[in-house]
Protein backbone atom coordinates (compact mmCIF):
# COMPACT_ATOMS: atom_id res chain seq x y z
CA UNK A 1 0.00 0.00 0.00
CA UNK A 2 1.42 3.52 -1.08
CA UNK A 3 1.76 5.38 2.19
CA UNK A 4 0.24 8.73 2.69
CA UNK A 5 3.41 9.73 4.56
CA UNK A 6 5.44 9.35 1.36
CA UNK A 7 5.92 13.08 1.01
CA UNK A 8 6.06 14.05 4.34
CA UNK A 9 9.28 15.81 3.78
CA UNK A 10 7.57 18.06 1.07
CA UNK A 11 4.28 18.58 2.35
CA UNK A 12 4.54 18.24 6.44
CA UNK A 13 3.64 21.45 8.00
CA UNK A 14 6.28 20.98 10.36
CA UNK A 15 8.75 21.62 7.25
CA UNK A 16 7.16 23.81 4.69
CA UNK A 17 4.27 26.32 6.95
CA UNK A 18 5.78 29.30 7.79
CA UNK A 19 4.90 30.51 11.62
CA UNK A 20 1.52 31.98 11.71
CA UNK A 21 1.30 35.37 13.07
CA UNK A 22 -0.98 37.50 14.68
CA UNK A 23 -1.91 40.39 12.17
CA UNK A 24 -4.31 43.06 11.56
CA UNK A 25 -7.64 41.26 11.61
CA UNK A 26 -8.75 42.04 14.77
CA UNK A 27 -8.53 45.68 13.95
CA UNK A 28 -10.99 45.31 11.58
CA UNK A 29 -13.42 43.34 13.08
CA UNK A 30 -13.13 39.48 12.77
CA UNK A 31 -13.74 36.99 15.34
CA UNK A 32 -11.11 34.65 16.57
CA UNK A 33 -13.40 31.59 16.38
CA UNK A 34 -16.73 30.95 14.64
CA UNK A 35 -19.57 32.22 16.47
CA UNK A 36 -22.04 29.71 15.03
CA UNK A 37 -19.42 27.00 16.43
CA UNK A 38 -20.06 27.73 20.04
CA UNK A 39 -23.45 26.76 21.32
CA UNK A 40 -23.74 28.88 24.50
CA UNK A 41 -22.90 32.21 22.77
CA UNK A 42 -26.63 33.16 21.26
CA UNK A 43 -28.21 32.26 24.96
CA UNK A 44 -30.01 35.35 26.01
CA UNK A 45 -28.15 34.93 29.18
CA UNK A 46 -25.20 35.71 27.09
CA UNK A 47 -26.04 37.98 24.82
CA UNK A 48 -27.10 40.15 27.29
CA UNK A 49 -23.32 40.49 28.90
CA UNK A 50 -22.64 43.10 25.38
CA UNK A 51 -20.28 42.67 22.86
CA UNK A 52 -17.08 42.67 25.13
CA UNK A 53 -18.10 40.32 27.28
CA UNK A 54 -19.03 38.01 24.32
CA UNK A 55 -15.94 38.74 22.43
CA UNK A 56 -14.14 37.60 26.00
CA UNK A 57 -15.96 34.55 25.66
CA UNK A 58 -14.82 33.72 21.65
CA UNK A 59 -11.55 34.01 22.89
CA UNK A 60 -11.58 31.50 26.11
CA UNK A 61 -13.46 29.62 23.59
CA UNK A 62 -10.59 29.54 21.53
CA UNK A 63 -8.02 29.17 24.38
CA UNK A 64 -10.00 25.71 25.26
CA UNK A 65 -9.83 24.41 21.73
CA UNK A 66 -6.07 25.08 21.79
CA UNK A 67 -4.96 23.99 24.78
CA UNK A 68 -7.31 20.49 23.95
CA UNK A 69 -5.37 20.17 21.27
CA UNK A 70 -1.97 20.84 22.39
CA UNK A 71 -2.60 18.38 25.15
CA UNK A 72 -4.66 15.82 23.44
CA UNK A 73 -1.51 15.62 20.63
CA UNK A 74 1.14 15.20 23.22
CA UNK A 75 -0.40 12.65 25.82
CA UNK A 76 -2.95 10.62 23.97
CA UNK A 77 -1.81 10.69 20.37
CA UNK A 78 2.05 10.27 20.56
CA UNK A 79 1.54 8.35 23.54
CA UNK A 80 0.59 5.41 21.56
CA UNK A 81 2.23 7.11 17.89
CA UNK A 82 5.96 6.16 19.51
CA UNK A 83 5.35 2.82 20.29
CA UNK A 84 4.50 2.42 17.16
CA UNK A 85 7.18 4.21 16.31
CA UNK A 86 9.95 2.61 18.56
CA UNK A 87 8.77 -0.88 17.45
CA UNK A 88 7.09 -1.73 21.08
CA UNK A 89 3.07 -1.99 20.09
CA UNK A 90 3.50 -5.79 20.11
CA UNK A 91 2.68 -5.80 16.24
CA UNK A 92 5.26 -6.77 14.07
CA UNK A 93 4.86 -2.85 12.57
CA UNK A 94 6.84 -2.55 9.02
CA UNK A 95 9.99 -0.62 8.77
CA UNK A 96 8.04 2.15 6.72
CA UNK A 97 5.18 2.29 8.44
CA UNK A 98 7.33 2.71 11.90
CA UNK A 99 9.28 5.76 9.82
CA UNK A 100 5.48 7.28 9.16
CA UNK A 101 4.93 7.14 12.66
CA UNK A 102 7.61 9.10 13.52
CA UNK A 103 6.55 11.52 10.91
CA UNK A 104 3.15 11.40 13.15
CA UNK A 105 4.95 11.92 16.53
CA UNK A 106 6.70 14.96 14.54
CA UNK A 107 3.64 16.68 13.07
CA UNK A 108 1.88 16.14 16.55
CA UNK A 109 4.43 17.59 18.42
CA UNK A 110 4.04 20.93 16.44
CA UNK A 111 0.55 21.10 16.46
CA UNK A 112 1.03 21.25 20.15
CA UNK A 113 3.70 23.71 19.78
CA UNK A 114 1.57 26.11 17.69
CA UNK A 115 -1.58 25.66 19.34
CA UNK A 116 0.06 27.54 22.32
CA UNK A 117 1.88 29.86 20.25
CA UNK A 118 -1.08 31.24 19.40
CA UNK A 119 -3.17 31.20 22.42
CA UNK A 120 0.11 33.75 23.44
CA UNK A 121 -0.21 35.51 20.86
CA UNK A 122 -3.71 36.17 20.84
CA UNK A 123 -3.08 36.94 25.06
CA UNK A 124 -0.50 39.49 24.08
CA UNK A 125 -3.12 40.85 20.94
CA UNK A 126 -6.49 41.21 23.13
CA UNK A 127 -4.72 41.55 26.84
CA UNK A 128 -7.60 38.64 27.43
CA UNK A 129 -6.11 35.97 30.22
CA UNK A 130 -5.70 32.34 29.31
CA UNK A 131 -7.69 30.59 32.27
CA UNK A 132 -6.18 27.63 33.79
CA UNK A 133 -6.58 24.30 31.68
CA UNK A 134 -6.54 20.92 33.51
CA UNK A 135 -6.51 18.11 30.97
CA UNK A 136 -6.39 15.32 33.62
CA UNK A 137 -10.00 14.65 34.42
CA UNK A 138 -10.75 13.76 30.12
CA UNK A 139 -7.48 11.97 29.97
CA UNK A 140 -8.59 9.81 33.25
CA UNK A 141 -11.94 8.99 32.18
CA UNK A 142 -10.28 8.21 28.47
CA UNK A 143 -8.09 5.85 30.48
CA UNK A 144 -11.04 4.60 32.33
CA UNK A 145 -12.51 3.00 30.05
CA UNK A 146 -9.43 1.06 28.46
CA UNK A 147 -8.99 0.17 32.60
CA UNK A 148 -12.59 -1.17 32.62
CA UNK A 149 -13.37 -2.73 29.44
CA UNK A 150 -9.53 -3.58 28.41
CA UNK A 151 -8.10 -5.07 31.56
CA UNK A 152 -4.74 -5.68 31.77
CA UNK A 153 -3.70 -4.36 27.78
CA UNK A 154 -3.20 -1.04 28.76
CA UNK A 155 -1.31 -0.72 25.36
CA UNK A 156 -3.67 -1.70 23.00
CA UNK A 157 -6.04 0.26 25.02
CA UNK A 158 -3.98 3.14 24.35
CA UNK A 159 -3.57 2.18 20.41
CA UNK A 160 -7.08 2.10 20.17
CA UNK A 161 -7.81 5.69 21.42
CA UNK A 162 -5.46 6.71 18.84
CA UNK A 163 -7.24 5.25 16.11
CA UNK A 164 -10.57 6.51 17.33
CA UNK A 165 -9.50 10.54 17.54
CA UNK A 166 -7.22 9.93 14.62
CA UNK A 167 -10.51 8.83 11.92
CA UNK A 168 -12.74 11.28 13.68
CA UNK A 169 -13.87 13.78 11.07
CA UNK A 170 -14.84 17.06 12.90
CA UNK A 171 -16.36 20.20 11.99
CA UNK A 172 -13.35 22.23 13.36
CA UNK A 173 -10.85 21.17 11.11
CA UNK A 174 -13.22 21.48 7.85
CA UNK A 175 -15.28 24.74 8.60
CA UNK A 176 -12.84 27.36 10.68
CA UNK A 177 -10.67 27.73 7.82
CA UNK A 178 -13.98 28.75 5.61
CA UNK A 179 -14.96 31.27 7.47
CA UNK A 180 -13.80 34.65 6.68
CA UNK A 181 -15.35 36.41 9.51
CA UNK A 182 -12.63 34.13 11.72
CA UNK A 183 -8.57 36.28 12.12
CA UNK A 184 -6.90 34.90 9.06
CA UNK A 185 -4.04 33.38 11.66
CA UNK A 186 -6.24 31.12 13.41
CA UNK A 187 -8.22 29.89 9.90
CA UNK A 188 -4.54 29.02 8.51
CA UNK A 189 -3.94 27.55 11.67
CA UNK A 190 -6.37 25.34 11.67
CA UNK A 191 -6.14 25.05 7.81
CA UNK A 192 -2.30 23.51 8.08
CA UNK A 193 -4.03 20.96 11.16
CA UNK A 194 -6.44 19.74 8.96
CA UNK A 195 -4.29 19.24 6.38
CA UNK A 196 -1.61 16.93 8.47
CA UNK A 197 -4.43 15.75 10.00
CA UNK A 198 -5.90 14.39 6.55
CA UNK A 199 -2.71 12.41 6.11
CA UNK A 200 -2.76 10.93 9.45
CA UNK A 201 -6.39 10.07 8.97
CA UNK A 202 -5.18 7.43 6.18
CA UNK A 203 -2.37 5.67 8.11
CA UNK A 204 -4.56 5.35 11.23
CA UNK A 205 -7.17 3.52 8.92
CA UNK A 206 -4.24 1.34 7.82
CA UNK A 207 -2.98 0.80 11.15
CA UNK A 208 -6.07 -0.46 12.56
CA UNK A 209 -6.39 -3.04 9.57
CA UNK A 210 -3.55 -4.41 10.48
CA UNK A 211 -4.24 -4.21 14.43
CA UNK A 212 -7.74 -5.84 13.85
CA UNK A 213 -6.09 -8.82 11.74
CA UNK A 214 -3.51 -9.71 14.28
CA UNK A 215 -6.09 -10.13 17.43
CA UNK A 216 -7.29 -12.60 18.56
CA UNK A 217 -10.48 -13.48 19.01
CA UNK A 218 -11.26 -12.75 22.21
CA UNK A 219 -8.76 -9.30 22.33
CA UNK A 220 -11.49 -8.87 19.35
CA UNK A 221 -14.74 -9.43 21.34
CA UNK A 222 -12.92 -6.85 24.23
CA UNK A 223 -12.20 -4.24 21.46
CA UNK A 224 -15.34 -4.37 19.87
CA UNK A 225 -16.82 -3.26 23.16
CA UNK A 226 -14.48 -0.79 24.33
CA UNK A 227 -14.53 1.33 20.75
CA UNK A 228 -18.02 2.86 21.10
CA UNK A 229 -17.42 4.55 24.75
CA UNK A 230 -13.87 5.96 23.36
CA UNK A 231 -15.48 7.06 20.37
CA UNK A 232 -18.12 9.39 22.94
CA UNK A 233 -15.69 10.09 25.28
CA UNK A 234 -13.52 11.59 22.26
CA UNK A 235 -16.14 13.63 21.41
CA UNK A 236 -17.98 14.24 24.39
CA UNK A 237 -18.14 18.04 25.09
CA UNK A 238 -15.19 19.07 27.70
CA UNK A 239 -17.83 21.85 29.76
CA UNK A 240 -15.53 22.95 33.06
CA UNK A 241 -14.00 25.29 30.80
CA UNK A 242 -17.23 26.29 29.49
CA UNK A 243 -18.51 26.79 32.99
CA UNK A 244 -16.00 28.59 34.14
CA UNK A 245 -15.62 30.97 31.28
CA UNK A 246 -19.06 31.73 31.88
CA UNK A 247 -18.15 32.46 35.47
CA UNK A 248 -15.50 35.00 34.24
CA UNK A 249 -17.91 36.65 31.95
CA UNK A 250 -20.22 37.41 35.36
CA UNK A 251 -22.70 34.89 35.08
CA UNK A 252 -24.00 33.10 38.55
CA UNK A 253 -24.28 29.89 39.14
CA UNK A 254 -27.76 29.07 38.47
CA UNK A 255 -27.21 31.11 34.91
CA UNK A 256 -24.01 29.37 34.28
CA UNK A 257 -26.25 25.98 34.57
CA UNK A 258 -28.97 27.00 32.17
CA UNK A 259 -26.68 28.05 29.59
CA UNK A 260 -24.93 25.11 29.56
CA UNK A 261 -28.11 22.61 30.25
CA UNK A 262 -29.86 25.03 26.87
CA UNK A 263 -26.53 24.38 24.93
CA UNK A 264 -25.71 21.34 25.37
CA UNK A 265 -28.74 19.34 24.88
CA UNK A 266 -28.21 15.22 25.16
CA UNK A 267 -29.84 14.90 21.66
CA UNK A 268 -27.88 17.71 20.16
CA UNK A 269 -24.38 16.56 21.40
CA UNK A 270 -25.30 12.75 20.51
CA UNK A 271 -26.23 13.88 16.89
CA UNK A 272 -22.84 16.24 17.23
CA UNK A 273 -20.82 12.95 17.97
CA UNK A 274 -22.75 10.95 15.18
CA UNK A 275 -22.21 12.86 12.49
CA UNK A 276 -18.32 13.27 13.68
CA UNK A 277 -17.94 9.52 14.12
CA UNK A 278 -19.67 8.50 10.84
CA UNK A 279 -16.16 7.91 8.97
CA UNK A 280 -14.56 5.77 12.10
CA UNK A 281 -17.49 3.48 12.53
CA UNK A 282 -17.60 3.04 8.46
CA UNK A 283 -13.87 1.87 9.24
CA UNK A 284 -14.79 -0.25 12.08
CA UNK A 285 -17.52 -2.00 9.85
CA UNK A 286 -15.42 -3.05 7.10
CA UNK A 287 -12.95 -5.00 9.17
CA UNK A 288 -16.07 -6.38 10.94
CA UNK A 289 -16.02 -4.36 14.64
CA UNK A 290 -19.76 -4.49 14.46
CA UNK A 291 -19.60 -8.61 13.50
CA UNK A 292 -18.24 -9.66 17.06
CA UNK A 293 -20.81 -10.94 19.48
CA UNK A 294 -22.31 -7.79 21.23
CA UNK A 295 -20.84 -5.11 19.04
CA UNK A 296 -23.53 -3.79 17.01
CA UNK A 297 -25.80 -3.49 19.96
CA UNK A 298 -22.78 -1.88 22.13
CA UNK A 299 -22.38 0.88 18.84
CA UNK A 300 -26.49 1.58 18.97
CA UNK A 301 -26.62 1.72 21.98
CA UNK A 302 -24.34 4.77 21.59
CA UNK A 303 -26.20 6.09 19.32
CA UNK A 304 -23.46 5.56 16.83
CA UNK A 305 -25.33 2.96 14.50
Amino acid sequence: MKSPLNQWYEKAGVRRDPRRVIGQDLESGKTLFPEAMIPYLDHPLVRALGPDERFRIVARHLYQYLHFTMHFETSVVNRATERIANGTSGLGVATGMRLDAYKIYCDEAYHALYSLDIIEQVRGATGIDVPAYDFMPFLSQLDGIGAQVMQGEPLLSQLLQVVVFETLVTSILKDVPKDPMVVTTVRDVVRDHAEDEGRHHAYFSGFFKELWTDLDPALRERSARCLPELVLRSLAPDLAPVRNSLRLAGLDKDGVEQVVADAYAPVQVREQIRNSARHTVRLFESVGVLEMPGAEEAFAAAGLV
